[in-house]
């Protein structure tokens, strides 16, 4: 099975240096660009299954990549990026001068330490794990596009590789670009990271 990952577009949020985990932020100009600029780069690829994010700028994205297509997109909440509280849409600035402790606190331990108000980064892992479980039973999918947030993405690629969750920072997950995992049976292995070349399928592909 070939996994296809793509962090939706450029958002509003992302623009202003907020913190958008559930909160709903709409693409940029430059994102809805950027989203079709993967579905032309992915426009070879037979997708047998397309799983998204149920955030609106997920599926924004999803559905750009898949103009013109007839595959279907199915919505896994278990994709979302994590929930940030009460610190939704507020800039780090904000956050030193009206939750100090609780901010310090999370950057210096964010594996322990909660948003206020917030998900734990436990909850979030143990919620990716369990999709990755699910992945384990979808057997007719040789090419499965999942389209989520980079906090999903780059844990997502950390644990199919058996790495422990704080490895997610070793993989940024870049907006307008494809990345591919493949697993195969008793290895995993990493074969694009930050694509932006157009896929063209070979005689040896696999």
């Amino acid at each position: 099975m070939k996994l296809w990952l793509v962090r939706h577009g450029q958002t509003e949020a992302n623009v202003a240096g907020v913190y958008s985990g559930h909160a709903e932020t709409v693409l940029t100009p430059l994102g809805i660009t950027q989203a079709r600029a993967v579905g032309d780069m992915l426009r070879e690829v037979a997708f047998d299954k397309v799983i998204c994010s149920g955030l609106g700028r997920a599926q924004h994205t999803a559905r750009l990549i898949l103009e013109g297509r007839r595959e279907h997109i199915d919505t896994d909440l278990r994709l979302n990026e994590m929930f940030f509280g009460d610190w939704e849409m507020r800039h780090h600035r904000d956050l030193l001068k009206e939750d100090p402790h609780a901010y310090a606190a999370w950057c210096a331990d964010w594996q322990n330490a909660v948003p206020t108000n917030g998900e734990s980064f436990t909850a979030f892992a143990e919620r990716v794990d369990s999709f990755l479980e699910t992945l384990n039973t979808v057997q007719e999918a040789e090419n499965l596009l999942i389209v989520s947030h980079q906090g999903v993405l780059s844990l997502l690629i950390a644990r199919l590789l058996g790495m422990p969750g704080r490895s997610l920072w070793h993989f940024l997950l870049e907006q307008g670009a494809w990345s591919r995992v493949a697993r195969y049976e008793g290895f995993t292995q990493l074969q694009a990271l930050n694509n932006r070349a157009p896929w063209q399928p070979t005689p040896d592909a696999r």
